[in-house]
């Protein structure tokens, strides 16, 4: 989806997209425009016929925050969360591109031997219950289905929830809210007003908040530009156990924005 978005915002004057799957098998002869592995792989190709980037543009393409977008038009997260993507999955992703030329990403993703084998261990009886609580937390997410999901989530484990759709909407809802708000929980980009510049409002009218970021890119640079902040991270995706353990964690830390 992130390549295919930057693809599209690379089309400002019309063209073509075209998404590729291939089933291959790399050796050790097949030269730099592969893994450096040789075996397996499914190969996902998004091709572009846009205006292309510049070799000083490719050399910072995955890095965080970078972006060649107008303020307030893109975060700078979306080609770093792909190339956290595959690297944590063991693949590669590659570059090819031209001023006026269009680009072409490729990403080679390690084939799974067995598609029936379980990614993780069932939960069982003896297995830890996540921890629970009682305090009150915002959360601020735009994507509906992440929201609804640790919405549940966190009420089932015995907290109330206050939820809102964006950055503007949670600060409007913690400013006309009576009781106590002890954590929030907000997704790092959001549009318009993100996750760090939330926090810093909320900071105001509510000093002493506890903060915690999710974000999609859970890769070093990101975590780094965070910590200044003083919140809890937890990167995406995530389990319920991670989820109720982060939490607890930012709400008795003690550290506080």
């Amino acid at each position: 989806m992130n390549l295919t978005v930057n693809a599209q915002d690379a089309l400002a004057q019309g063209g073509k997209i075209s998404i590729e799957t291939a089933r291959v098998r790399i050796d050790s002869t097949n030269g730099q425009n592969s893994p450096s592995e040789p075996g397996d792989y499914v190969r996902i190709i998004v091709r572009d016929t846009g205006e292309g980037m510049d070799r000083e543009t490719q050399a910072h393409v995955f890095e965080p925050f970078f972006t060649t977008k107008k303020v307030g038009e893109g975060s700078g997260l979306g080609l770093a969360t792909s190339y956290g993507i595959v690297k944590q999955s063991g693949g590669q992703i590659q570059l090819e591109s031209e001023p006026g030329k269009g680009t072409v990403f490729s990403v080679f993703l390690p084939r799974v031997a067995d598609s029936h084998q379980p990614v993780a261990e069932p939960l069982t009886a003896t297995a830890h219950p996540p921890p629970t609580g009682r305090e009150t937390v915002l959360v601020a997410e735009d994507e509906a289905g992440v929201r609804e999901l640790v919405t549940t989530q966190l009420r089932r484990l015995g907290y109330k929830v206050l939820a809102a759709a964006s950055g503007e909407e949670a600060l409007g809802i913690a400013r006309a809210h009576t009781g106590t708000i002890d954590l929030l929980l907000s997704d790092v980009v959001m549009p318009k007003m993100g996750g760090r510049e939330l926090a810093l409002e909320l900071q105001k009218i509510r000093p002493g908040l506890h903060v915690m970021f999710v974000s999609g890119y859970a890769g070093q640079t990101t975590e780094q530009a965070l910590k200044g902040s003083g919140a809890c991270i937890l990167g995406k995706p995530f389990s319920l156990k991670e989820l109720a353990t982060t939490v607890r964690i930012a709400l008795e830390s003690g550290v506080q924005t």
